[in-house]
């Protein structure tokens, strides 16, 4: 009988030691998975950035070379544009319970922060505006049109500029802090989309 229970004993410590070496290392994970979600971190993706570069100014509202909406952030970092902090506002209003927190994704809907490497802004605002179907044998997405959603289509360049913020690596998982005033212009343009 008792060499039974010692045998017992040292299963079930065995076993504690196995369970706390496995904690340690699920510790291990989550530090570095924390550590990957620094909000002030930033995936930089060179080819994005050089070709989000703002050019000129108009009104406040930046644009690159092609004319397309960008973003501007200064300040070492600190301070953005007004449409970037507004499109930050709209997207976490409007677009994060499908495309995820910060633009990262979620099980059904891509991560905008890497859609907005490859997609233009006639394109961004196509399927912003008209959806868009992917549908296979094996999966079924679909985005809806928000052509008619005025809390999102007021706001549509703003969204474009936030997400290619952070599809360059720009701005990080980070709530703006800084930013610049909003412009007459953006006022006047809410004003009359909204029709207030």
């Amino acid at each position: 009988m008792r060499y039974t229970k010692k045998s017992a004993l040292r299963t079930a410590a065995a076993v504690l030691a196995l369970g706390m070496i496995s904690t340690a290392a699920v510790r291990a994970e989550d530090a570095a998975l924390a550590n990957k979600l620094d909000p002030n971190a930033k995936e930089i993706d060179d080819k994005v950035l050089a070709a989000s570069a703002a050019v000129k100014v108009e009104d406040g509202k930046y644009k690159d070379k092609d004319g397309d909406p960008t973003f501007h952030i200064v300040n070492d970092g600190k301070k953005v544009d007004w449409f970037m902090y507004s499109g930050y506002r709209r997207y976490h209003a409007e677009c994060h319970v499908c495309h995820g927190p910060d633009a990262m994704g979620s099980t059904y809907a891509p991560a905008l922060k890497d859609s907005l490497k490859h997609l233009n802004y006639s394109e961004f605002m196509g399927i912003l505006a008209g959806g868009k179907q992917d549908v296979n044998s094996s999966d079924q997405k679909v985005m809806p049109a928000f052509a008619d959603n005025k809390n999102v289509m007021c706001y549509a360049d703003d969204l474009y500029v936030y997400l290619r913020s952070r599809a360059a690596g720009a701005w990080g998982r980070a709530r703006p802090g800084e930013h610049e005033d909003k412009p007459d212009s953006a006022k006047a343009t809410e004003k009359d989309c909204l029709g207030g």
